[in-house]
């Protein structure tokens, strides 16, 4: 298929009332740029109005594309699933909320054309909830440690990637991953810029706790044994203060003699070491678990329809 200048990736769920909106306003922008482009959309899983307003903007404009999965996947392997079958030179991500307006798409393309590999943004005066706003920020520091480069906000889907770095991704055939952390593995010039950040006004967000949880896990045994390691000096630790403390107790029993005082005290030491040992079993079976799905081999997501 021929090549075109960007493609815009959108992964949806449960969109209906900001679809129309986000297509006009995308369709729009784009124009502004002068380059050639296509808007692929990827519908992960919608239980609403979604596909039939997909199937209407494809039938409707040749720019636009959409992909349908059999079932929800999540937001990372609907943009995997945009990457493998996008044609442009740039490749943008954006979330189909418009909390991140469309009509910053031009600064991005500003810094790609100044040669960066990855453009990421973050969000200026975000209009989160500190339920939202808290994780991400840990989320954040986490990612900044373990891939080794220092970004404001990883969270934002607002991001655009070259040819090259878009390629080095689809080559990745892994069961769960972190895209931006991805891209930033592969990209020698990664920089950030300022992007503004609009209230929900249609729909609800998609990310609970726990699908933040989940991609702190993807993003700890994705790119890194930090975990590990520390878990494995937490022991060594941890084994040398119980040694202290049973020398410390026989030396005791000698100089005083038996007693059962600090019964309560030798519980809450053992609880506290249990808890430790089955944290760090928690860790290990994440790891564990994820190396099983990958070797069963089983695909990534599963294409329903697609409209190109």
């Amino acid at each position: 298929m021929d090549r075109v200048d960007i493609s815009v990736l959108v992964p949806i769920l449960n969109e209906e009332e900001s679809l129309r909106e986000l297509n006009e306003r995308l369709h729009k922008t784009l124009e502004t740029l002068g380059k050639t482009y296509e808007i692929i959309y990827i519908n992960d899983g919608s239980t609403d109005g979604t596909q039939q307003m997909l199937e209407e903007f494809h039938g409707r404009d040749n720019h636009v594309r959409a992909v349908e999965f059999n079932r929800n996947y999540g937001q990372h392997m609907a943009l995997f699933a945009g990457m493998e079958r996008s044609r442009g030179d740039t490749v943008i991500t954006i979330d189909a909320d418009l909390q991140n307006p469309p009509e910053e798409i031009p600064k991005l393309m500003a810094k790609i054309d100044e040669g960066y590999e990855v453009v990421g943004t973050y969000r200026k005066e975000r209009k989160d909830s500190i339920f939202r706003t808290l994780p991400s920020y840990i989320v954040n520091k986490i990612t900044a440690r373990l891939v080794g480069v220092k970004l404001r906000d990883w969270g934002c889907m607002l991001r655009a990637y070259s040819r090259d770095i878009v390629d080095s991704m689809n080559m990745c055939g892994e069961s769960a991953s972190f895209i931006p952390a991805l891209a930033a593995t592969f990209a020698r010039r990664v920089t950030e810029i300022e992007v503004r950040h609009e209230e929900r006004k249609k729909g609800v967000t998609k990310y609970s706790l726990f699908r933040l949880l989940h991609l702190n896990f993807d993003l700890m045994t994705g790119f890194s044994l930090l975990p590990i390691q520390v878990i494995g000096m937490l022991g060594v630790m941890i084994a040398l203060v119980g040694l202290a403390f049973a020398l410390f107790l026989i030396i005791r029993r000698l100089v005083v003699g038996p007693e059962v005082e600090g019964v309560f005290t030798l519980f809450a030491i053992n609880f506290v070491f249990m808890g430790a040992m089955i944290f760090a079993l928690g860790v290990i079976g994440e790891y564990i678990g994820r190396i099983y799905q990958q070797v069963r081999g089983r695909p990534r997501f599963i294409v329903k329809k697609e409209l190109s």
